[in-house]
Parts: C-alpha cells; sequence; structure tokens
C-alpha cells in the first residue's frame, strides 16, 4: 500500500487507519486465525468475503429498519473521494469499509439459535449455557425454543470469557445490556429468515457494537463466517457434527493433525488452503446470491 495512512491498530484478521477524529478505514486482510492464533499461511479473497458480505447485511438490515451500522461505505469511488489515492490501490478493493468511529461497547453479542461449540460443552457438562439455566433434553445442534442472547468480556488479548447476563449489566450498565440484546436478537432474526431462504442455518453468531453520536450502532462485520456459523440445512443432523460454509471445518483439521493450539501454528498444506478459500467463496455466494467476482477487487 502507497496510501500514506496512520495505522491506529491491527487485529487477527483486520488492520485499522485513523482518518481523522470522526473516521477510520479498516482493512480485512487474508489472515486467517483459529484458536486465536493467525496463522503462516492467507487464504485468498477472505478478505473481500467478508467485507462483502457484511454490506449484504448492512444494507439489508437499513432497508428493514434493523438498526444503524458504523459502516459508511465500501465503494472505491466513494472512498477515493475522502481518501485520494485509493482508487489506484487496487488490492484493497472490497477489502475495505470507510466508517464512522465508535465509542465500543466492551461486549462480544453473541446470539444462538442452535446448540454447539462452547455451549454444547457446557450443556453436558452442567446444563447451562453461558452459566445460564438452558431446556432439558437437547442434542447437539438442536434449535433452542428462541435464540439465546449470551454475552462475553472482548478481551484485548487471550480468549474471550463466556458470561451470563447479571454479569454483562454490571458491566455496561442495564441500559446498554437492554439495548445490545435487543440489538443483536433483531440482527439475528433477518440474517436467520434470509439464510433459510436459500437453504442455510445460521446456528450463532457474534456482533459488536458501539455508540456514535449516542445511537447505538452495530460495528466491525456482520454475519460472516468468521463471526458466525453457517450450515447446510439439509445436512443438519441432530447429535452429530455438521458440514459447514465457516471455518469450523479448518479448526476441526487442526484438531485431527494433533495441534495444541498454541504459537507456532502449524504449516497449512495448499489443499487445505484451497479448500478453505472455496468454502469462504461459496458462503459468500449463497448469503448475497452473487458470484463474488461481482464484487468490488473482482
Amino acid at each position: 500500500m502507497t496510501l500514506a495512512l496512520r495505522h491506529a491498530y491491527s487485529g487477527k484478521v483486520r488492520d485499522v487507519y485513523a482518518l481523522d477524529d470522526e473516521r477510520l478505514l479498516l482493512v480485512a486482510s487474508d489472515r486467517l486465525s483459529a484458536f486465536d492464533v493467525v496463522m503462516g499461511e492467507t487464504i485468498p479473497h477472505k478478505g473481500r468475503v467478508l467485507t462483502g458480505i457484511t454490506d449484504y447485511w448492512v444494507r439489508l438490515a437499513r432497508v428493514v429498519g434493523v438498526g444503524e451500522s458504523a459502516l459508511m461505505t465500501c465503494d472505491p469511488a466513494e472512498i477515493d473521494a475522502v481518501v485520494p489515492g485509493f482508487i489506484d490501490e487496487v488490492e484493497l478493493h472490497g477489502r475495505t469499509m470507510l466508517t464512522r468511529r465508535a465509542e465500543m461497547v466492551p461486549l462480544e453479542c453473541i446470539v444462538r439459535g442452535r446448540l454447539f461449540g462452547q455451549a454444547y460443552e457446557e450443556y453436558r457438562r452442567a446444563g447451562t449455557v453461558h452459566r445460564m439455566p438452558a431446556p432439558a433434553g437437547l442434542a447437539m445442534c438442536d434449535p433452542f425454543p428462541e435464540p439465546l442472547f449470551t454475552p462475553s468480556t472482548k478481551a484485548a488479548s487471550g480468549h474471550d470469557e463466556n458470561i451470563d447476563h447479571a454479569t454483562a449489566i454490571d458491566l455496561v450498565g442495564e441500559r446498554t445490556f437492554l439495548a445490545v440484546r435487543e440489538a443483536a436478537l433483531a440482527l439475528f432474526a433477518l440474517g436467520a429468515a434470509r439464510l433459510a431462504e436459500v437453504g442455510v442455518v445460521l446456528a450463532d453468531t457474534k456482533f459488536e457494537f458501539g455508540y456514535v453520536e449516542g445511537r447505538l450502532v452495530v460495528c466491525d462485520e456482520v454475519m460472516t463466517p468468521d463471526s458466525s456459523r453457517l450450515w447446510p440445512a439439509e445436512a443438519v443432523v441432530a447429535g452429530r457434527v455438521p458440514p459447514s460454509f465457516d471455518k469450523q471445518p479448518f479448526r476441526d483439521w487442526l484438531d485431527a493433525i494433533g495441534w495444541d493450539h498454541t504459537p507456532p501454528p502449524p504449516p497449512v498444506p495448499l489443499e487445505v488452503v484451497d479448500a478453505t478459500a472455496a468454502r469462504y467463496a461459496e458462503a459468500y455466494e449463497r448469503v448475497t446470491g452473487r458470484p463474488l467476482s461481482d464484487w468490488y477487487g473482482g
């Protein structure tokens, strides 16, 4: 990148650049993390998938009136009007979001429609989910009677901690807690209904929220394969691990080779990289109904 931008922060996947006191550029790389460790290999076009899917959901939510977003635009021409020269940075097209700065709510706002992952392990052990009572008699992959809002802490480093509602209220206050819960459940309902139309189950997803000029907005990525579990509906069977369009198969591969989830990461064979890239591209096409080649940067 030849643009003279002020680097603010790099996460496991995204690089953040500060434009001024009100706006940021979020660039989604092709880096892949699993178990909070970034792999040495990248997944082609992964950043474009995450950005394109987020843009899709934000636009749909805006149309149906489900909350607001910090996202302003992903259009390279519109970004160029704010960041002169961006139009020539072709490698950034389709993976860059121009966003408003937000005062972030320090919660990971997870909504679970199905029993799986950490929630299933806790449920099997204690009959609870995030230390809260859960319906008895559920098998892995079973739907909850209603989607559950299950927050976690947002750790600066290391692992997030699953918490119950009372602990979340202590962290952010009741007013903010109720606002993010309502917004997260509304977005999940929108996503689950839309994906059901194309034969995909939204098993769970994670949102982040912040405040812009006193208004609650969703920030960062929205219902992507990195932040969600997306299952082909026809292949979901109670008690069995389903195939998926997210990065769960990659986590499963890491477990199958015996990696202990600590750095350094193992080398990832080309065939695993290619299969993961294909899964991300299929997720984009299933969600949006368009080929990835049509998205910016294609």
